[in-house]
């Protein structure tokens, strides 16, 4: 297992005092989506042991100054980041981060009573991000998404997700390979599926992935990019196919898929 990220913060006592969202720098529900010379990054967990490399993501991709980031955590995910571990900081200390603009849970979805005028928050965050990245993306997320389900913040973003470049137009980034549906550049998710491996290998398990990279994927005019697990051992002790793709690809097929020049140095 990589090592983790030490994650630095002024004072952890007070942050641990305090619920999610109090010491955000900013308001988590303002958006600026223009927000010139900034590449916005949503960052997905789900419920997967593979949660606790979100820190390590989240460091190596503040190495790049122009790189902001808000991220959202399933229940199930919330479970592996209660800082039961140096390698598991309890979420407050991820979100005071710098490059970390905001974090979300489903209940942020309808904190208040909604009435006309009130911002939506998923589709806020859809036309926010430049690249949605679900990472782990659990066994449980890959069957609802193939199957169209938004019963979470998660799921009802990657549902509200614009597939035609027409609703929500990709911002003029240069350098970014953007996926293209009749011509039209369009936003993509890249998704880093994550379980056991009896779990990989279930036939069902392949007709989604398939789902995804055929029917929906970027090289046939779709939006969805899927990393492929590797093969390890895995936490719960099987050894085979299933785990998450190594944190560090990962950031590099962010990277390169948003056009930034990949910075020299071992972020673990």
């Amino acid at each position: 297992m990589d090592m983790p990220v030490p994650v630095t913060i002024d004072d952890p006592e007070r942050l641990r005092a305090n619920p999610v969202h109090q010491a955000n720098k900013t308001d988590p529900f303002t958006f600026h989506h223009r927000d010139n010379g900034m590449i916005h990054v949503l960052l997905c967990a789900s419920g997967s042991v593979a949660t606790i490399k979100i820190p390590n993501i989240v460091n190596a991709l503040a190495r790049h100054e122009n790189v902001r980031i808000r991220l959202i955590f399933t229940t199930a995910a919330r479970n592996f980041l209660q800082g039961q571990s140096e390698e598991q900081p309890p979420i407050e200390e991820i979100e005071a981060l710098p490059n970390v603009d905001a974090v979300y849970f489903d209940e942020d979805e309808w904190r208040e009573p909604w009435k006309r005028g009130n911002k939506i928050l998923h589709i806020e965050l859809r036309r926010w991000s430049d690249i949605m990245v679900v990472a782990p993306l659990s066994a449980n997320e890959l069957a609802k998404i193939t199957q169209g389900w938004s019963d979470n913040l998660l799921l009802a973003v990657v549902r509200a997700w614009d597939t035609t470049g027409l609703v929500d137009p990709v911002r003029n980034i240069p350098g970014v390979p953007w996926p293209r549906h009749d011509g039209v550049p369009m936003k993509r998710i890249l998704v880093a599926p994550s379980m056991n491996t009896a779990m990989w290998f279930q036939p069902i398990t392949q007709k989604q992935v398939k789902v995804l990279e055929e029917e929906w994927g970027v090289k046939n005019g779709g939006w969805f990019e899927v990393l492929q697990p590797m093969e390890k051992e895995l936490a719960c002790g099987d050894i085979g196919g299933g785990a998450m793709m190594d944190w560090k690809k990962i950031v590099g097929v962010i990277e390169e898929r948003l056009g930034l020049k990949t910075i020299a140095g071992d972020a673990s």
